[in-house]
């Protein structure tokens, strides 16, 4: 598969080294305030649908409806997902990684399915709230990259310089 050109050369997104640790960490912060920003405006559009007499402040705490907090814990998890299957099925780069030079993609070098998509986005959770394990197996098995990675047959990789994904 010929991505893309560098001079003379072809590169082969099959051959791009494994991304390290610290740039997987920074895109993630990055792509964080994006889905943090798309999470804002929606939270706004469905508290504006449910309106604010739902929320009750009871012995110093606010209270919210359950509806209310099932509906956003679903967007959320739901906008997510879309965030990152999308950008994943399109060019292998969310905006972080491209900014930090990522690349996800399966290990011939071609972009995921979404099947493999979910399956990545659902397995990453588990890893980064057990004190972020599955991230720090990089840090023991490289050439292999996170358990999220390998349990979901993807590889988060660095591109070079001359990669262009558009």
């Amino acid at each position: 598969m010929k991505v893309s050109v560098a001079g003379d050369k072809q590169e082969n997104p099959a051959d791009f080294p494994i991304a390290g640790l610290s740039r997987r960490l920074a895109a993630l912060l990055y792509d964080g305030f994006l889905v943090a920003a798309i999470w804002m405006i929606l939270g706004y559009l469905i508290q504006f649908a449910f309106g604010t007499d739902t929320n009750q402040l009871v012995d110093g705490r606010v209270v919210t409806d359950p509806m209310q907090d099932t509906v956003i814990f679903l967007m959320m998890v739901s906008t997510a997902f879309g965030f990152y299957a999308w950008f994943w099925a399109r060019s292998g780069q969310t905006l972080g990684m491209i900014a930090w030079r990522l690349r996800t993609q399966r290990p011939d070098g071609s972009l995921l399915t979404l099947p493999q998509s979910a399956l990545r986005f659902l397995l990453a959770w588990p890893n980064f709230f057990l004190l972020g394990i599955g991230f720090f197996w990089l840090l023991v098995n490289r050439q292999h990259g996170t358990l999220h990675d390998r349990m979901s047959g993807t590889r988060v990789v660095l591109v070079p310089r001359s990669y262009r994904p558009f």
